[in-house]
């Protein structure tokens, strides 16, 4: 079986469109509907159980999941070597002190961690040998995946080779911007099904892959049902990593005198009813009106839960969306009159983050629509996300319905 391995980096995302996804919409990943969660009726003592140990259930019970273990294999490595990197990042003698250079494709300076941090998690995933496409907050046009050179980047070539296929989608570094205070960052990343009909010749050249590849890119633009897995690495006071294979959602701690992630947190649940919320407040005189009231009446203490709220805000998603799934509440990155569509990516943040957060008993909307049922255009397109306790995200698609 072939393999079309490609990364986007960024200045042509645009061009790569799924019209509208309507390509899709309607396919569902049928191993969505199979997947069954371990149970451990013996664990050690001393190591717990660990991720590998976890993964490897996994794929006795669903083999057809079997590939995954070698990706999330990849992806643990990968959050291991960048926790390390965030914990030094401040040393004088860091080489990831600083900025780039460079404006990503968000229009955003790169962080030299930005950039690093990118390239450890590209250079995991593709040498698994089971990766199709990849899609990162850093990246969006074909560049090579194969490294020449010292410097790990050698001519562009499209890069074909045997393995299953996979489509990885991924923020190295969600909230880098945090770093020089010392706030938490994360990792994200969502894993979608290959489409088996993306093939490329090998002996095309030049302009005659261009068709050929623009479909595989397509392969990106698949709206969150279709994920097969999705994850996060927090790194924080502890490294933590949290994922789903649409079987619950599960919490791993990094134990540093093991070195592997631990199990801490089996069968993640949001309360369904909370009194936190997480916004930027600095905002709200520019939301939609729905979003406002409800609001309001949660300061007030004059919602449906009859409570008022207390806000804790981070700033970073990962940070905020892991402080709710385990004490309940909402998180939201609302649009507004400055940014319609709010500024959160929905192929690589708001949908990952939403399949985690609903595998957990949790919701996620726009307040107009599930996030999860919406499939991108493009690959960088932003969607305004608001997700968190059940109860109470419903009484927010409530305001907007009535509207």
């Amino acid at each position: 079986m072939k393999v079309f391995v490609l990364a986007l980096l960024a200045t042509s995302a645009a061009a790569f469109t799924s019209n509208k996804g309507a390509a899709f919409r309607t396919r569902k990943t049928t191993s969505l509907q199979k997947t069954k969660a371990p149970v451990f009726d013996e664990v050690c003592e001393t190591t717990g159980v660990t991720l590998k140990r976890f993964m490897t259930e996994v794929a006795i019970l669903n083999p057809e999941l079997q590939e995954l273990t070698t990706l999330f294999g990849a992806i643990e490595t990968a959050c291991k070597a960048i926790t390390n990197m965030v914990k030094r990042s401040q040393l004088p003698s860091s080489s990831t002190l600083g900025y780039e250079g460079n404006i990503n494709v968000q229009g955003e300076d790169q962080k030299k961690l930005d950039v690093i941090t990118n390239d450890v998690l590209k250079r995991a995933l593709r040498f698994t040998g089971k990766l199709g496409v990849l899609a990162s907050e850093e990246e969006d046009a074909p560049v090579d995946m194969v490294t020449n050179g010292a410097n790990g980047f050698g001519e562009k070539e499209v890069l074909i080779d045997d393995g299953e296929r996979y489509v990885a989608v991924f923020d190295p570094l969600d909230g880098s911007s945090n770093v020089d205070a010392g706030i938490p960052t994360g990792t994200i990343v969502g894993i979608y099904e290959h489409d088996e009909e993306c093939e490329v010749d090998e002996d095309c050249i030049g302009d005659e892959c261009t068709e050929a590849e623009a479909k595989c890119l397509a392969n990106t633009l698949q709206p969150g049902d279709n994920l097969v897995a999705a994850a996060y690495c927090l790194y924080s006071s502890s490294t933590f990593f949290v994922l789903t294979l649409g079987a619950g959602t599960f919490g791993f701690t990094l134990d540093e005198n093991l070195g592997e992630f631990v199990l801490s947190h089996p069968n993640m649940k949001i309360p369904e009813t909370s009194s936190i919320m997480s916004f930027n407040e600095a905002n709200t005189h520019m939301w939609d009106e729905p979003l406002q009231s409800v609001v309001k009446g949660w300061k007030d203490g004059t919602g449906k839960s009859g409570t008022a709220f207390s806000s804790r805000y981070i700033g970073s998603m990962v940070g905020d969306v892991h402080r709710t799934l385990l004490y309940g509440g909402v998180f939201g990155y609302p649009g507004d009159t400055k940014n319609p569509n709010g500024k959160l990516r929905l192929l690589y943040e708001g949908a990952p983050m939403s399949f985690i957060m609903e595998q957990a008993g949790g919701l996620s909307t726009t307040g107009k629509e599930r996030v999860m049922e919406i499939a991108p255009e493009v690959v960088h397109q932003r969607v305004p996300v608001i997700m968190g306790s059940k109860n109470d995200i419903e009484e927010v698609m409530e305001a907007y319905a009535t509207v």
